[in-house]
C-alpha cells in the first residue's frame, strides 16, 4: 500500500490564504481518503510538514493558495520536479517551497510531490471566509486530490521547481 501525506497550507484568518486548510477539512468531513492516506492541516507552520515527513511517505500532495495566472478560483495541479535545499531554517516556513527545502535537507522528501494551487482573490485582509470563487474551488481541489490518489491521475504540469 502506498503511503500518501496530503497537506493543506494557509492562514484561515487571511481569507483565501486558508484555502489549503479548508480543502483538508472538507476531505475530513467527507471521510473518503483511502487507506494509507494521512490528512494534515499545516497552517502557517511548515515545520509541521517536515516533522510529519519523518514518517516515510511515498507521495506528498500539498494544497495552497498561490499567486498564479488565471482568474481567482482557478486551480493548478503541478508535479514538483526539483526542490532546492534550505540554507537556513525559519520556524514559520509558511510557503510549501521552504517546507520542501527542509524536508530535502532532512532526507525525508517523498519520491512523488504534487502541488495543487488555487488563485486567490485576497490573502491579506483579516477575514475567516473564503471568497466565492475560491470557496467554489474547494470541491474541485478535493476531486483533484482524489484523482491523484487513484490509479488514473489527472494530467499535471511537470517541471515545477521550488526555490526557498
Amino acid at each position: 500500500m502506498r503511503r500518501t501525506l496530503v497537506a493543506g497550507f494557509g492562514n484561515v484568518l487571511r481569507g483565501d490564504d486558508g484555502f489549503g486548510v479548508e480543502v483538508i477539512r472538507e476531505m475530513e468531513r467527507a471521510g473518503t481518503a483511502p487507506p494509507g492516506t494521512v490528512l494534515l492541516e499545516v497552517g502557517t507552520g511548515g515545520i509541521a510538514l517536515a516533522q510529519a515527513l519523518l514518517t516515510p511517505y511515498d507521495r506528498l500532495i500539498m494544497i495552497d493558495a498561490m499567486l498564479c495566472e488565471g482568474a481567482p478560483g482557478s486551480l493548478h495541479v503541478l508535479r514538483v520536479e526539483a526542490v532546492e535545499a534550505l540554507r537556513e531554517v525559519d520556524m514559520h516556513m509558511a510557503v510549501p517551497a521552504r517546507a520542501l527545502g527542509l524536508a530535502k535537507v532532512l532526507g525525508v522528501l517523498p519520491a512523488e510531490v504534487f502541488l495543487i494551487g488555487c488563485a486567490p482573490v485576497d490573502v491579506e485582509e483579516l477575514m475567516m471566509d473564503l471568497s466565492p470563487p475560491v470557496r467554489e474551488a474547494v470541491g474541485e481541489a478535493v476531486r483533484a486530490v482524489a484523482s491523484l490518489l487513484g490509479s488514473d491521475p489527472l494530467p499535471v504540469a511537470a517541471g515545477a521547481s521550488t526555490h526557498g
